[in-house]
């Protein structure tokens, strides 16, 4: 099992955003707002399915979960209140949150399914996330130029989400969740979470302004398909999530404990 360490961040979120917040950068900052808008409900989702998951394990079982399980609820719940913090500027911005309530409404459609189906979900946003985390980590560009707090609070997240990116598909393999089931909740999770990002950020972008400038398509173009780009970046490590054998912990996470020994300065432990 993965020890887990809560962590509280030693950053100021009560101070305003800056508009611009990433480097100036309007297609990047509305990507990462839009990003930041569906955690808070995304990871209460996590929290519950990882729970639950933990207290339909057999004992003997569930002695082994029980302290990773405790240390991921911590650090999602840390995540989940911080990026609260940062979506009340987001509004004060006037910036709309439509991603959380499609969210909540497809998280409902799950109710009354099997548990397996809740964790497997888990598994493979979780999947997505520690994967993003992992470039995010490796580059520089996404967050070139981002105001210093912002960029501490993404690439602390970063660094725990590809910290315990094992947790739920642990969970899922121990209640005998299925191969062909992991494969088709990867690609149904992938599908929403592509179409509810871009259609947050459009709509952030066009609420800022700045939907048909030039300059915002251009950082797109860059941003997303470029050479350091996204997508190209995320293709494979998105497909071995589609092996028969295999695991998170079989993609490098070292980026990522690198970061919290490096920028050990900027957090405090909570528990483990």
């Amino acid at each position: 099992m993965t020890t887990l360490t809560v962590r509280r961040l030693l950053i100021d979120l009560q101070a305003p955003l800056p508009r611009h917040w990433n480097g100036g950068d309007a297609f990047r900052t509305a990507f990462f707002n839009a990003l930041s808008m569906s955690f808070p409900v995304g990871e209460q989702f996590f929290i519950d399915s990882v729970r639950a998951g933990l207290a339909a394990l057999p004992e003997p079982q569930r002695a082994d979960f029980d302290a990773e399980v405790r240390g991921f609820i911590g650090q999602e719940a840390t995540h989940r209140h911080l990026h609260a913090l940062f979506n009340d500027h987001l509004a004060r911005q006037g910036l709309h949150n439509h991603w959380a309530g499609r969210a909540a409404r497809r998280i409902a459609r799950l109710q009354g399914l099997d548990l397996r189906a809740h964790l497997g979900a888990t598994a493979a946003t979780e999947h997505l996330t520690a994967i993003m985390a992992d470039h995010l980590l490796a580059h520089d560009a996404p967050l070139a130029g981002a105001e210093p707090r912002l960029a501490t609070l993404w690439r602390w997240h970063a660094a725990e989400e590809s910290e315990h990116r094992s947790t739920a598909f642990d969970l899922y393999v121990a209640l005998a969740g299925n191969l062909a089931w992991r494969r088709r909740l990867l690609r149904i999770v992938t599908f929403n979470f592509v179409v509810d990002v871009l259609r947050q950020t459009v709509n952030n972008l066009w609420h800022d302004g700045t939907l048909w400038q030039r300059s915002t398509w251009r950082s797109a173009w860059h941003t997303l398909f470029g050479a350091q780009g996204l997508l190209p970046a995320l293709r494979q490590p998105w497909r071995d999530y589609l092996h028969a054998d295999f695991h998170p912990r079989q993609h490098d996470a070292r980026a990522g404990d690198r970061w919290l020994a490096e920028h050990a300065a900027q957090w405090r432990p909570v528990g483990r």
